[in-house]
Parts: structure tokens; C-alpha cells; sequence
């Protein structure tokens, strides 16, 4: 059995994603699982070095996964060529400059999103990394969401005719943390730490819309800090200064609506803490994380408006559910085994630091839409 090891710095996985997803879920599980494996007699096994400034918190992970080595001494791995890859889960104003000295060393560099905390930042990033002449890669772990793989299956077999419109309704009530601990940590809700939902969640919503329905074309976004106080990790009463809910429309270049709520100030009355609506001339589909909901023309009920009598139709009756047809992986894990095997073998890749700076774009577009009341056209930025 031939093995191919790669080196692999880990930076700021003490963080709830860095640990839960990237670490424990991804990078742990393919090497329990042996590595991946590129045929039947090659694998290639991640070597991993934990970075953090956090000792105690370093040592916990080595204790509680595979990865035994860690350190707080960032530029020592650096500079060790047996290293060749370079993965950042820092906050989003540490991002940037790190890349380019992990570029500038020589490492392929995967990350977390946002990539950088402008447009302007995150493409300058993109073109640094390019003009190194190294690998690099960005988070987009939606695109693997069992429900969202599901849709795309729909799609490619022509379930929907001509899609129409597209509704997302993401987001959950987060604690405000005055009788009742937050789920979230307090940075998400200070604009001056990097926080805020338009931020974190429009990123997501380019490369969605962008690979599952058409190239966006221009946005109308409203953002709102509906809770002006939170209460922090230490107990201590802070003001919000960040959004936490934003309401966006996007057209699509081939006419397609997409509208997505992102909230964490809504109690979930639906499928899942994210579901999508897809209509089409020939059927529709609402996805939620994990399951597929489909209404084919054929079984469309008819309504009539009268809201002078009981609503005769039960409308959650004519749907049906999507069977399990394939087994699909963690997205994390399944990123991680792609932009691997893009350093390793020279795989094709396309969620590059230019993808990464769409995310970033969309994101301060949708804020100025919001400040200026207006719609705004999304300019291409060119690799």
C-alpha cells in the first residue's frame, strides 16, 4: 500500500466550527477511517499540527481526537517544509494577513469564510495567493447539505420545468442570554469584531444561488438589529452593533427570483432551521437540511380564495418525500477530501479565494443596498 502524507496546519480550531466541523467531523474521521483513498493500493493521510494561542484548549483537542501534536508557536510550523498546507478558522480580521504569510512560505491555503472583512481585501487575497503560485480554497459547505445535494438531483433530471422563484427561510431564536445562555458566541452581534448575519450568511447564499440556480444579477437587501442587548460569555450586558436579521432579494441573470430571511430572531415553525422552496411551471420542492419534500403539477391541489368557511384542503397532504438514493458524506469532510486531493494529485477545484471574495462581495452589497434603501447590480470580479 503506497501512503501519501501531507502536512497540514490547523489554525484557530479551538473555535465551536474549527473544532466540531473541521477537526472532529473531518480531519479526524478520515484519518480513523485510514486516510483517503485514491485507489485500491494509494491513500493519502493527513499529517496535522493543532495551532492556537490557547494551550489548555490545544491539549483538550489533542486528548479528544486523533491529532496528537499542537503548538501556540504559529511560525515555527511555518517554516517547516513538511507542512504543505495551510487551513485558517481564525476570527475574519486575522484572516488575511496569515494567508499571505502562509502563501508567502510556500503553503496551499484552505479557509473558513468570510475570507476577509471587504471586497477589496478578500479579491487583493485572492491575487496574492494566485500570484504565489499556490492552492487555494474556501469554505462552501451548503453545496453538500444532504436536502440541497437532493434538490440538484431534481434538477439535472428536469423535476422542476422552468424554475421560477426560490424562497429561504434560514435562522432560529438565539438566547439573548439574560435568563437563558446564548447559542452563540457574543462576537456574532459586534460589527466591530467581524459579526453580524449579513456577513456570515449572504457568503453562503452566493455560492448557492450561484451554483444551483444562475449567476446573480442584482440585490435589494434590508438589514435590522432587532435585539439592541445581549448578554456575553461573562455574564456582562453588551450593546449589539451588528445585524441579526437580514431580508434579501436577489435576480438572477435568467430571471429567476431568489428571496432569503436570515434571522436569528424567528421561532421555527417549518421543516428545518433551513428550508428552500423551489416552484417551477412542472413541480416544486421545499428542502430542509436533510429531507426533500416534492408537489408535481399533477398533484397540485386547487384553491379557491374563501375565507368565509374552514380551509377545506389540507396543504401538507400532497407532498412527498424524497427516498434516501445515495449516501452522502459531511460536507465539511467531503471539502476537506476534495481540496486534498486538488494539492495531492492536481484534481480539479473550483471553490477558489476568488469564490471566497463573491461571498465577501455579495455580503457588502447587500449591507450598502441596506444602508441606501436601493437596489444595487452585482459587478462580475474577474479571476
Amino acid at each position: 500500500m503506497k501512503t501519501t502524507e501531507i502536512g497540514i496546519i490547523m489554525n484557530g480550531v479551538t473555535g465551536r466550527m474549527g473544532t466540531r466541523q473541521h477537526l472532529l467531523r473531518s480531519i479526524n474521521e478520515i484519518i480513523k477511517e485510514g486516510g483517503i483513498k485514491v485507489s485500491p493500493d494509494h491513500v493519502i493521510m493527513p499529517k496535522v499540527m493543532l495551532v492556537g494561542r490557547n494551550e489548555n484548549k490545544l491539549k483538550h483537542l489533542a486528548e479528544i481526537s486523533e491529532v496528537k501534536d499542537y503548538t501556540t508557536d504559529l511560525d515555527s510550523v511555518m517554516s517547516d517544509p513538511s507542512y504543505g498546507i495551510y487551513f485558517d478558522a481564525q476570527s475574519t480580521q486575522r484572516r488575511a494577513e496569515a494567508v499571505k504569510a502562509a502563501a508567502t512560505a510556500g503553503k496551499h491555503v484552505y479557509c473558513e469564510k468570510p475570507t476577509a472583512v471587504s471586497t477589496q481585501e478578500a479579491y487583493e487575497l485572492y491575487k496574492f495567493c494566485r500570484d504565489a503560485g499556490i492552492k487555494h480554497g474556501v469554505v462552501h459547505d451548503k453545496l453538500y447539505l444532504p436536502g440541497l445535494v437532493k434538490l440538484k438531483r431534481l434538477m439535472q433530471c428536469g423535476f422542476f420545468g422552468d424554475i421560477l422563484s426560490v424562497r429561504g427561510e434560514f435562522g432560529y431564536w438565539v438566547f439573548e442570554g439574560h435568563s437563558i445562555e446564548a447559542q452563540r458566541p457574543s462576537w456574532n452581534y459586534k460589527k466591530e469584531e467581524g459579526g453580524g448575519i449579513a456577513v456570515d450568511m449572504l457568503c453562503h447564499w452566493r455560492y448557492v444561488i450561484d451554483n444551483l440556480f444562475g449567476n446573480i444579477k442584482s440585490l435589494n437587501c434590508t438589514v435590522a438589529t432587532h435585539i439592541p442587548e445581549r448578554v456575553d460569555e461573562k455574564g456582562e450586558p453588551y450593546q449589539c452593533t451588528a445585524d441579526d436579521s437580514a431580508y434579501s432579494t436577489f435576480e438572477l441573470e435568467n430571471g429567476v427570483i431568489c428571496h432569503f430571511n436570515s434571522s436569528w430572531n424567528v421561532r421555527v415553525r417549518r421543516d428545518d432551521l433551513l428550508t428552500m422552496q423551489v416552484d417551477g411551471t412542472k413541480g416544486t420542492a421545499v428542502a430542509g437540511l436533510r429531507e426533500v419534500y416534492i408537489q408535481h403539477h399533477g398533484n397540485t391541489p386547487r384553491p379557491v380564495w374563501n375565507p368565509d368557511i374552514p380551509q377545506p384542503i389540507d396543504f401538507f397532504e400532497d407532498w412527498s418525500l424524497v427516498p434516501e438514493q445515495e449516501f452522502i458524506d459531511n460536507g465539511f469532510k467531503t471539502q476537506w477530501e476534495q481540496f486534498i486531493r486538488h494539492v495531492v494529485l492536481d484534481e480539479p477545484y473550483e471553490f477558489d479565494l476568488l469564490r471566497g471574495a463573491q461571498g465577501v462581495q455579495l455580503a457588502e452589497l447587500g449591507l450598502q443596498s441596506s444602508e441606501e434603501r436601493r437596489w444595487l447590480e452585482v459587478p462580475e470580479l474577474k479571476a
